[in-house]
């Protein structure tokens, strides 16, 4: 479960990280009130789920009333990204002469937490790990033992950071990894920390995702989850029992079991396409829940095509091909192509039940992949 920034402020806020003035906002009358109450300079920021909000015109810096109404309308409601605003959070201007980047996550590599730090914040932390590493100073965290006060130095000096901030930076690095280690977390940043003119340091964004299995232990956290949920295809994700993760390309992908979608993510990259969502159907998946699936996809406006792979074992090749067919035969006209690639268990007796005048049938999976990456190339165009 990922929380809003405005979620994860809240958290923070209450660990002791400094965090601007701010309020929450879900109409332009609200927006204009709170910038009454705050003052000017005041950021205007759309509370989703994505990265790059200021590029895309998400993030607006109001000097004055008329200018905090203007950006609360043009904001609130507009699509960002594939996601609609529905609320915003009014923040107290920070005036700041440099930005960091701090956070925890999860080295799968190593099999331990590792905290990171950065002297290039308030750019996308992944494309400084890509392009330049080296301006990523790290530090592995044995769990067992927890966080040393003498590691969360030793990575903010490794970083880089000026003396005169550098204890307050480590500070909130270990307080961050008392929440992600406390709050079930699965990563935790703040990019950018704000250092001012005075020196000071200000978490001026936050992100914090929890790991859902984890909830049943967080109770505060857990109350945030329907807030949390982005649009009406995570919450329908949700009725529906799917793991499903929407991303920002145009090629939807249903498959059974996350290795296969991962597997499936990987080769709409490599064949030049960008996944639109990640969407495990699980195990035993009948047709009802395959027709579920396709629903969910053919509702993303951001999805050209779709390519559904599965993998029979518990999963039987009829039933997937019959919840292909009852889902599509609903449709005068079929939204968007989709490719299929069925494998295992009853897949020959599923590819004779496919009606192909409604899908595109593959034999492999890279030959499926392909196919929808294309098609979903055409339809763009």
């Amino acid at each position: 479960m990922r929380l809003h920034e405005y979620q994860a402020k809240e958290v923070f806020a209450d660990a002791g990280v400094p965090v601007p003035e701010s309020r929450l906002a879900t109409t332009v009358e609200e927006v204009v009130e709170a910038v009454a109450d705050i003052g000017f300079p005041a950021a205007i920021k759309a509370q989703v789920h994505v990265g790059g909000r200021g590029k895309a015109g998400g993030i607006k810096i109001a000097t004055d009333e008329d200018e905090a109404r203007q950006y609360a309308d043009e904001i609130l409601g507009m699509d960002l990204k594939g996601y609609t605003v529905e609320k915003v959070l009014v923040e107290a201007g920070v005036d700041f002469e440099n930005e960091l980047y701090v956070g925890i996550t999860m080295d799968r590599g190593e099999g331990e937490p590792v905290a990171m730090v950065s002297t290039e914040g308030g750019v996308d932390i992944e494309s400084v790990a890509e392009e330049t590493p080296e301006a990523i100073a790290r530090e592995h965290i044995d769990p067992a033992f927890g966080f040393h006060p003498y590691q969360a130095r030793k990575v903010v000096y490794d970083a880089g950071i000026p003396g005169d901030i550098a204890g307050d930076i480590a500070s909130i690095l270990s307080t961050l990894y008392d929440l992600y280690e406390s709050k079930d977390a699965s990563e935790i940043e703040i990019n950018p920390v704000m250092i001012t003119a005075d020196r000071e340091v200000v978490a001026a964004d936050a992100v914090m995702n929890i790991d859902e299995d984890a909830l049943f232990r967080q109770p505060e956290l857990a109350e945030m989850e329907d807030e949390a949920a982005e649009d009406d295809l995570e919450a329908k994700a949700n009725e529906y029992g799917f793991d499903y993760v929407r991303l920002s390309g145009n090629v939807g992908i249903i498959g059974n079991g996350a290795g296969l979608v991962m597997t499936t993510l990987d080769l709409v990259d490599h064949f030049g396409g960008e996944p639109a969502n990640f969407l495990d159907i699980g195990g035993g998946a009948k047709a009802e829940r395959v027709a579920n699936a396709l629903d969910m996809v053919f509702a993303d406006e951001n999805v050209d095509a779709v390519v559904f792979n599965i993998f029979g074992g518990i999963t039987r090749g009829d039933e997937v091909a019959k919840g292909i067919n009852e889902a599509l035969e609903q449709f005068d006209e079929i939204p968007k192509q989709v490719v299929v690639r069925l494998a295992g268990t009853n897949a020959e007796e599923g590819m004779e039940i496919l009606n192909t005048d409604l899908v595109e049938v593959e034999a492999t999976l890279e030959d499926a992949v392909q196919q929808a990456v294309e098609n979903a190339q055409e339809a763009s165009q």
